[in-house]
């Protein structure tokens, strides 16, 4: 039998112009279906009414003032903790106006789950382009949660973006940075840091007793013994021999072209890349709609869609709610196994 639920997961707004609303009504919709935990959303209350009546979607939404009121709520109505969003939103019109709301519906989701008062984070897609019109000083969701959690805690957090599908978890140790930059910002400091944290995470998150890491090279055949390029026997190898003396069962350099196939998947928990395509291409590719993105190294649970605010589509009925759907249910299902091994 199913353990109840004693605290909701935080579910921020993201971009209102973008899809989050929509995909955030589709999710309550199929809430008994999918025997969803559950979540309240933290934003405008009105965008999200408005969007409902666009997309002819029987949603009850009733606004809390604490978290702990939608617990009881949430079988008869969507639950909203509200934020402004500050402008008349249209659906597939992004403002920078709306960014104020958008980066409030994070920090207030993110003081709720350090504050006890909520599971977990589930983050809509927001437009980094938008906030950046206002200010926004992030490169994106990633490195604003680390601050957000070393504010609060007072302690240095170091950020591991995960993709987690049902057929591969992928790492990219370099994140939004330019291509023509990774061989620069690429250390075996920063290798071993990222694999250390996803193999603390994958012990006592996903209840891997023994995870193992499967390491890419950054060069085409993980450079051919320096033919092609050094860094994979300068940095990556010396990285990997340090991991495996401190008893972390990491392999490589491997050759990114063959390490996706299912033979390969099989060998390994999750492929640990050296930036940002060549760990979320084969993930998308791989599990689009039910891939969630995991943000390791914090100090409460994150999850959020594998993809982005899709503007072109948003109020037209044609959004998908799967990997929302699955952030939520991993969401829950990460923060019940953290605490339990806490």
């Amino acid at each position: 039998m199913a353990i109840p639920f004693s605290r909701p997961l935080a579910l921020s707004q993201g971009d209102p112009a973008g899809i989050g609303p929509d995909i955030t009504l589709l999710a309550w919709l199929r809430r008994r279906e999918l025997g969803l935990p559950p979540f309240f959303l933290i934003g405008d209350p009105d965008v999200l009414a408005l969007r409902a009546r666009q997309l002819n979607l029987a949603v009850s939404i009733r606004e809390i003032a604490k978290a702990g009121e939608a617990t009881g709520i949430f079988a008869d109505a969507l639950p909203v903790m509200s934020v402004q969003a500050g402008i008349e939103v249209v659906a597939g019109e992004p403002h920078a106006a709306t960014a104020k709301g958008t980066i409030a519906a994070i920090e207030k989701a993110v003081s709720l789950v350090i504050g006890g008062e909520a599971l977990a984070v589930v983050t809509n897609p927001i437009a980094k382009g938008v906030l950046y019109e206002a200010g926004f000083r992030f490169p994106g969701h990633t490195e604003f949660l680390a601050d957000l959690a070393a504010r609060a805690t007072g302690r240095p957090v170091t950020p591991v973006m995960m993709l987690s599908g049902p057929k591969l978890r992928a790492i990219p140790v370099t994140i939004h940075i330019p291509v023509r930059d990774v061989p620069q910002a690429l250390t075996g400091e920063l290798i071993i840091e990222t694999c250390r944290i996803a193999d603390a995470d994958l012990r006592q998150r996903f209840g891997i007793d023994a995870p193992r890491l499967a390491v890419a090279g950054l060069n085409p055949h993980a450079g051919e013994g320096g033919a092609i390029g050094t860094e994979d026997e300068d940095i990556i190898r010396p990285s990997i021999e340090q991991l495996r003396d401190e008893g972390i069962d990491a392999i490589g350099p491997l050759p990114a072209d063959t390490m996706f196939h299912d033979d390969a998947r099989a060998r390994y928990d999750v492929a640990i890349c050296m930036y940002h395509d060549q760990a979320l291409i084969p993930a998308k590719a791989l599990g689009f709609d039910d891939s969630v993105n995991v943000t390791l190294g914090l100090p409460f649970v994150r999850t959020s869609p594998d993809h982005g605010t899709a503007f072109g589509i948003a109020g037209k009925g044609l959004a998908r709610e799967q990997s929302l759907v699955a952030a939520l249910k991993l969401a829950a299902q990460l923060g019940r196994s953290w605490e339990s091994r806490r």
